[in-house]
């Protein structure tokens, strides 16, 4: 969400909705024409191997993109669909290949929150919550599956959601990100559904890993894989100590530091851009950063801890 003089986005994908691409050996792609301020240009969906084949985040519950993919495989065996998390963009598209196909879905778990916390959050964001999606086989953090002639390593990722995973191609060099790391830009974490500390162990985790490429569930692929999450790490480190810079000039509440720290910022995004802010006050309020009256909301007023 939004942009930052501190990473190289690249915003170059020129995919059309509905045209199949091979973007990697044995992984196509394909586009949902559901574009948005969070989705970018859409969300993609990817296909694993040639013959027996896993699709990758099926996308929403959009009957042109499901009849695109199912057009895709015809004359192939779907076994599988894996989701890396469930946002509305990503799941709901499941249950009409899995009708369509027979195939097994496979994902970290049922949405739930990262934490039980009783924050108003306000309006959810445009990419709002699947809570209908609960997979065939649940994979925990390194569990792997064979599919789409892959074996598919599930790295756990929460962060952005509490069940997002990522997908390594192992021996490929290759991992699909979903929404943890994208090319174009970054990934919203809005409390109380995602969480800065999480999202940030997450980073961390990613960037300590082999893979080089990342096929994300938004805009192109990521190249130089280990760098691009090191300037995700110092964006958000950078964010962090723009928030604390404001709150040593007194207190304040959310909308007076995205204010101050989201300069240009389209109009449309202010309510994530507050969400995002909140996460950050959440983990730092809990590491006794900062302080608040009561639990961290979204009309709180933050001031450093004494």
């Amino acid at each position: 969400m939004g942009s930052s003089n501190d990473i190289a986005f690249d915003k170059s994908f020129a995919l059309p909705a509905g045209q199949v691409e091979e973007v990697a050996p044995g992984v196509r792609r394909l586009l949902c024409d559901n574009p948005s301020p969070f989705t970018w240009k859409g969300t993609v969906s990817y296909i694993l191997g040639r013959g027996r084949v896993a699709i990758v985040d099926p996308g929403p519950d959009d009957p042109t993109h499901v009849a695109a993919l199912l057009d895709a495989v015809r004359g192939e065996t779907v076994t599988h669909v894996l989701v890396t998390h469930t946002h509305r963009d990503h799941s709901p598209a499941a249950a009409a290949v899995k009708a369509a196909t027979g195939a097994l879905t496979v994902a970290e778990g049922p949405h739930r929150a990262a934490r039980a916390l009783g924050i108003g959050v306000g309006p959810r964001l445009d990419a709002a919550n699947d809570l209908d999606f609960v997979p065939d086989i649940r994979l925990a953090d390194r569990d792997t599956l064979e599919a789409g002639g892959f074996v598919v390593e599930a790295i756990a990722t929460p962060g952005h959601t509490a069940n997002h995973l990522a997908f390594a191609l192992r021996g490929t060099g290759i991992l699909l990100s979903g929404d943890h790391v994208m090319a174009w830009a970054t990934s919203v974490v809005a409390p109380p559904d995602g969480a800065m500390s999480d999202y940030m162990a997450s980073l961390h985790k990613l960037a300590r890993r082999e893979e080089t490429v990342y096929l994300p569930g938004h805009g192109g692929a990521v190249r130089d894989a280990p760098g691009f999450v090191a300037q995700y790490i110092r964006h958000r480190e950078g964010r962090e100590a723009s928030i604390l810079g404001r709150l040593r000039k007194g207190a304040a509440d959310i909308p007076t530091l995205v204010r101050a720290i989201y300069i240009g910022l389209d109009p449309r995004l202010t309510g994530a851009a507050g969400l995002s802010v909140l996460a950050h006050l959440e983990d730092l309020v809990a590491r006794g950063v900062v302080a608040t009256d009561g639990p961290p909301a979204v009309d709180g007023i933050y001031r450093l801890a004494a």
